[in-house]
């Protein structure tokens, strides 16, 4: 089924909307969430609550690209429910573990000003992500966005993991870098 008949049928409020959603993306859902939580029960909830918020967000919203949509929805569902489970003790998940790789790159912000600071961080990210190879994004993007290990990167880009390792440290270098030349303390 099209992406378009599926949010057709969130629209009519047809239920089976999200039998059709979980069919055409439900691993691709599952994968994000269990790329953050390592915890099938946790990722199968990510998943199903990514399915009510669906529901209950579209109407009104008409997403262009369901798959962006409904993938951005778990991401935050996932990490949120991440740090409800993690807020005394961090593990070394995936989301934890590519976080810290991203901490010296990413400058510290005060309570005050982080919201502002946090969209133009955003921003900046977005602008240096635009100057790289289109490689180095994808892996980028995959490791600090998706949250993938650095061995599905490497299934998936069809490189090697010290590759795909090597690309990760270049391209954190040239944030931080980046970053330091846009003026933000890093």
């Amino acid at each position: 089924m099209q992406d378009n008949q599926i949010t057709d049928l969130y629209w009519q409020r047809d239920e089976s909307a999200i039998q059709e959603t979980d069919r055409k993306y439900g691993r691709y859902l599952y994968s994000i969430a269990c790329n953050i939580l390592l915890s099938r029960e946790d990722s199968e909830e990510s998943v199903n609550d990514t399915y009510l918020k669906a529901w209950n967000t579209i109407p009104p919203a008409k997403p262009e690209r369901l798959s962006v949509f409904l993938g951005r929805i778990t991401r935050r569902l996932s990490i949120d429910r991440y740090r409800a489970a993690h807020r005394q003790k961090r593990q070394a998940t995936s989301y934890a573990l590519s976080l810290s790789e991203l901490e010296e790159c990413i400058p510290e912000g005060d309570t005050t000003r982080e919201g502002v600071d946090l969209r133009l961080l955003a921003s900046a990210i977005s602008r240096y992500l635009r100057t790289i190879p289109a490689p180095a994004r994808r892996v980028f993007i995959g490791r600090y966005y998706y949250m993938d290990s650095i061995r599905e990167i490497a299934g998936w880009a069809g490189m090697s993991e010290s590759k795909v390792k090597s690309m990760l440290y270049r391209t954190r270098n040239g944030l931080k870098s980046y970053l330091e030349r846009e003026e933000f303390a890093v």
